[in-house]
């Protein structure tokens, strides 16, 4: 484990201190949780970019003309 030294305007600090409390967590985990979050959602667009970059117009058309036209609320009389 890490230790990380982070300076905060202090209007963030109490913010966050508010929050955890309200949550339960303590203030580090607080942190370390809003941190993997964002991490999560950073490569998640990463990811998504790279499998879009593998994608092939043509099957996606093929595939996508094999879906029947019609309106969400008809699915139940497939």
């Amino acid at each position: 484990m890490s230790t990380l030294s982070l300076r905060l305007p202090d209007s963030l600090h109490q913010k966050l201190k508010e929050l955890a409390e309200k949550e339960s967590v303590s203030l580090n985990q607080f942190i370390t949780l809003a941190v993997t979050e964002k991490m999560s959602a950073l490569l998640t667009i990463d990811y998504l970019k790279e499998r879009a970059q593998k994608g092939n117009r043509s099957d996606f058309d093929r595939i996508m003309s094999a879906v029947p036209d019609i309106e969400p609320e008809d699915f139940d009389k497939l």
